[in-house]
Order: structure tokens, then sequence, then C-alpha cells
């Protein structure tokens, strides 16, 4: 994929298709930053605790490490250009 598929492709999918699917990234964000953090408490970590943009930021890490690891898969690209531009409009509205 070139550069601009992976970023149209990634701008399709977050403001259309998962959004439908799983909410918009806020919310579901949060909720995921909620259940890790108290993950994290009852693995002893003391905090500070995850935020709905850190959510974003450590999906983008996963998704980096796939690429790292793993075979070329587009969607890993699209998906981590995803979960970037989510965690950078979280981070504009806090």
């Amino acid at each position: 994929m070139k550069r601009a598929e992976i970023l149209e492709t990634a701008s399709r999918l977050v403001c259309g298709d998962r959004e439908k699917q799983y909410s918009p990234p806020e919310n579901s964000f949060k909720a995921i930053a909620e259940l890790w953090s108290a993950y994290l408490f009852n693995a002893g970590f003391e905090g500070p605790f995850l935020e709905p943009r850190d959510v974003g930021l450590l999906m983008a890490l996963f998704k980096i490490a796939r690429i790292q690891t793993g075979s070329y898969k587009d969607d890993s690209f699209v998906d981590a250009c995803g979960y970037i531009a989510c965690a950078g409009e979280i981070a504009e509205s806090e």
C-alpha cells in the first residue's frame, strides 16, 4: 500500500466502520483505560493510571510490535495510524 492509501483506509475505518462497531474511540478507550488501570492496580502498580489517549498510544505500540516481529500485513500499518489519530484527537480535547 502507498502512504496515501494507508492513511485513507485508516480514516475510513476510524471514522466509519470501527466507530459504528465499537462506539466513538473516546468512549471505548475510556472503558479500556479503566479496565487496564484496574488490572495494573491489582497487579501492584500504584499509578499514575491510564487515560483514554494512553490506550491509543499503547495500541499503536502493540501494532508496531506486531510489525517488528511478524510478516508484512497492511492492516497493521493501517491500524497503527488509526490508533495514533484517535489518540491525537482525544489528547486535543483534554
